[in-house]
């Protein structure tokens, strides 16, 4: 066969890795898999070798072309965190009284602590805004670096499009510094839009730059700690759960340190953690850079780790010796829905898990609510429009069940995406070349969004009732209503999973476009009672229509019609499954 036919057979997914391909072969010769040069194949007749970063410049504009939709959305919605943040501070509390005994509260409450971190000063808006950001936003910005560094890193390799790419001129360490260049260049630009945006809110500049500063150097310092996690592995799932796990237990010395308080014995391990780290910069309020400068030091003393270790392995192999699986496979491996759980169960896991701990803390917090609250009626009536008109105390936990259910819509559109990724990697054909159907096949996988969803949110309704049981009393009470409150917003999951099945059936190409849906539901659903968004608005999440327990009057309807809904977009989805070509652009 030749060379034409050979490429004229490529599948057309590869389109953007062929062309990048032909640029770098133009640029530089024809070279072999370790991106070499070979002899006599240049322009003039010159051997020559190439660099470890050739085809850098190639590679970073294939990486923007591929992220040219996931970059402006994450840049979106944390520019619109900070945003609608310090927004919703200055009307909750608007005098100087409102802050001081905010900042009392939380003082005398461990738990508050825990969760937001301690706040430093209450005598501007950016210093608040800074206290309830940093924490929480710089968790995401690391998840946004971490999942950059692996997609155009280790996912690169396991997909075999990277030694597609080193079969041209592209030296061994242009893939790592391209991922970093994007990762860091997206934190920058999150840092840059935060730092603006509290400047046009009327806040000194000096903290504004300090406060985009904190958020940048998080990035940086998690992009080069996942630059080592993606040495270790052989795949890219496995690469993001180090990083996951890396993410976690930062966050966890963050959340210890933190509830120390002031002076406390144990206040020293936040210092172990990046996310304490840009805490203790105090922007507004101090505006110290050294402790930048030292969270921007482990970042790339991190990736000069990470370096060094690409360079001891092979292509496509990782650090960590790889456990020779069994000779024969065990019983719960047969058949496709054998495969789909041995596929989809550790995430599952890993989001109850999550859930679980994270609704306990938010649980615990219930004791306190109180007294955060207290005479602070611009807050209180916040609370109400997020968890119904009911008791402070109910409300409260209302909201943290819908809050986890935000969260937990991430995972029931992962679990249907997972079906996306197996069809364009080529893993669905061999399976569906044996007598599996495609329904069949498919489902071995929908059980997990649509079962999976109702245990996730079983988890996080449980952990909130233990958490407010063991500080209210009545502990198997509260874990009851709060396990019942947690499974009745499982419909809400469904439809925004549904909605990922019927793209993935109908349109396949815009499978991807489910989380710019969750995205924007979410983002309705998180910021709407905050802003106190007109009601036509609010319901357009499926959120807004569960029963707000407890304390709330329950109702069958809007579950049953939320149901049927997710039932009849998924009907639909796999009913194109059925019709249209596999692996179609």
């Amino acid at each position: 066969m030749t060379n034409s036919d050979e490429r004229s057979s490529a599948p057309a997914g590869t389109e953007l890795e062929t062309g990048a391909r032909t640029k770098l072969e133009a640029a530089g010769g024809a070279g072999g898999p370790n991106g070499e040069s070979e002899p006599g194949r240049e322009a003039g007749g010159k051997s020559a070798r190439t660099g470890t970063d050739s085809g850098l410049k190639t590679l970073i504009k294939l990486a923007v072309r591929r992220d040219r939709i996931m970059l402006p959305v994450w840049v979106y919605a944390l520019m619109a965190t900070v945003g609608s943040t310090a927004y919703s501070l200055k009307k909750l509390y608007p005098n100087q009284a409102d802050r001081d005994q905010l900042a009392t509260s939380i003082a005398s409450n461990p738990s508050l602590r825990a969760l937001y971190g301690p706040l430093y000063d209450t005598h501007s808006l950016g210093a608040l805004t800074a206290w309830r950001v940093l924490g929480f936003g710089g968790l995401l910005i690391g998840i946004m670096a971490m999942l950059l560094v692996t997609r155009h890193t280790r996912a690169e390799e396991e997909s075999g499009r990277l030694e597609l790419l080193g079969s041209g001129a592209v030296g061994r360490n242009a893939p790592l510094t391209a991922a970093l260049y994007i990762a860091t260049s997206a934190c920058f630009g999150i840092g840059a839009v935060a730092a603006i945006v509290m400047i046009l809110f009327g806040e000194a500049w000096t903290g504004a730059v300090t406060f985009g500063a904190c958020l940048f150097a998080v990035g940086v310092a998690i992009a080069g700690t996942q630059a080592v996690a993606v040495q270790l592995t052989e795949t890219g799932r496995a690469a993001n759960g180090i990083g996951a796990l890396i993410l976690g237990l930062a966050y966890l010395l963050r959340t210890v340190g933190d509830s120390a308080g002031s002076g406390g014995g144990a206040e020293w391990v936040a210092w172990l953690s990046p996310f304490g780290w840009i805490e203790r910069v105090h922007p507004w309020a101090g505006n110290r850079w050294w402790v930048i400068a030292l969270t921007l030091a482990a970042g790339a003393v991190a990736a000069a780790v990470g370096y060094r270790l690409q360079g001891a392995r092979d292509l496509g192999s990782g650090l960590l010796p790889q456990r020779p699986g069994p000779a024969a496979a065990g019983p719960g491996l047969r058949g496709v829905f054998g495969l789909g759980r041995r596929l989809q169960q550790p995430a599952l896991f890993g989001w109850m898990a999550g859930l679980l701990g994270f609704g306990v803390v938010l649980g615990f917090l219930a004791k306190g609510i109180d007294q955060l609250l207290k005479d602070n009626k611009q807050v209180e009536d916040v609370i109400s429009r997020y968890g119904g008109a009911q008791g402070l105390t109910d409300s409260y936990l209302a909201t943290s069940v819908s809050f986890l259910g935000m969260a937990a819509a991430f995972y029931a559109v992962q679990a249907v995406a997972r079906l996306r990724s197996e069809e364009t990697s080529g893993r669905a054909e061999p399976v569906l070349s044996t007598s599996a159907g495609r329904l069949a096949w498919a489902g071995s996988h929908l059980v997990y969004p649509a079962v999976g969803s109702a245990l996730v949110m079983a988890c996080a309704g449980l952990g909130v009732g233990i958490g407010a049981g063991a500080v209210l009393g009545d502990f198997w009470g509260w874990v009851g209503r709060m396990l019942r409150a947690g499974l009745i917003t499982t419909p809400a999951l469904w439809i925004i999973a549904a909605v990922g099945v019927a793209l993935f059936g109908l349109v396949p190409k815009w499978t991807a476009a489910v989380y710019g849906v969750l995205g924007l539901l979410v983002f309705i659903a998180y910021l709407g009672p905050a802003i106190n968004a007109s009601q036509w608005l609010l319901d357009l999440t499926p959120f807004t229509h569960i029963p707000k327990v407890p304390g709330g009057v329950f109702r069958w309807a809007p579950l049953v019609w939320m149901t049927v809904v997710a039932a009849v977009l998924a009907g639909a989805g796999l009913g194109g499954l059925r019709r249209r070509d596999m692996a179609s652009a």
